[in-house]
């Protein structure tokens, strides 16, 4: 499988905008290839401008929680896309439309955003543009925070948003924070992939459970 991932970083809070897609996937129309889009963040427009360079055609936006450095871009894409899907975990969906929820009220600049056409239950298995995802509900920097596996690629990648970091976890500080269920969640269902599975992170670099287990303090 010829799979590609390119990443949008944002000035704001460096939060990590991803594009996903395969060579060989099935062309849309005019020859579009399918990609999906992995938390449209507060700057999108860079990730639009190269998704149009490339003759690209988001198919769904994966949203792994609902603050608002993650989801503020998706009606950017919905306006030019709007037949592209919106998928978020059951326990996050309502910080769509509530910018309380999706902490954008305490910066002084409420945020709401498109509602999800479809939300992802814990171990429910999807397939977009032509990739295998699993979705895995890690509760705990948010209390519906999914992460999403790409199937069948090697080595094994996830989309792991504010679950883990390189040398960190996200914070549990914010409404519906739990340390303890977090670091119970990250032992259980990242640091049991193989070794060198790619964690794509919602901030900073990409990191590997292996990487993690010998550096990271707070595991």
């Amino acid at each position: 499988m010829a799979l590609h991932i390119k990443t949008f970083v944002n000035s704001d809070f460096s939060e990590n905008i991803f594009v996903l897609w395969r060579d060989d996937a099935p062309k849309h129309g005019a020859g579009l290839t399918p990609c999906v889009v992995v938390d449209p963040g507060l700057e999108p427009q860079e990730a639009i401008r190269f998704i149009q360079d490339h003759s690209l055609l988001p198919e769904a936006l994966l949203i792994t929680h609902g603050h608002c450095d993650h989801i503020a871009g998706v009606d950017a894409f919905v306006r030019i896309w709007p037949a592209a899907d919106i998928l978020i975990g059951a326990g996050d969906r309502a910080k769509l439309s509530d910018p309380e929820g999706n902490l954008s009220a305490y910066f002084g600049v409420p945020i709401t955003v498109h509602d999800a056409t479809a939300v992802l239950s814990d171990g429910e298995t999807f397939t977009r543009a032509g990739l295998s995802l699993r979705a895995v509900e890690i509760p705990g920097h948010s209390q519906g925070h999914m992460v999403y596996e790409l199937l069948d690629t090697e080595p094994a990648a996830v989309f792991v948003g504010d679950v883990i970091f390189a040398g960190s976890i996200g914070r549990t500080d914010f409404p519906g924070g739990s340390t303890r269920q977090l670091l119970d969640g990250i032992r259980k269902r990242i640091l049991t992939l193989p070794d060198d599975t790619i964690l794509y992170t919602g901030h900073g670099p990409s990191t590997t459970p292996g990487e993690e287990k010998v550096r990271n303090m707070w595991l």
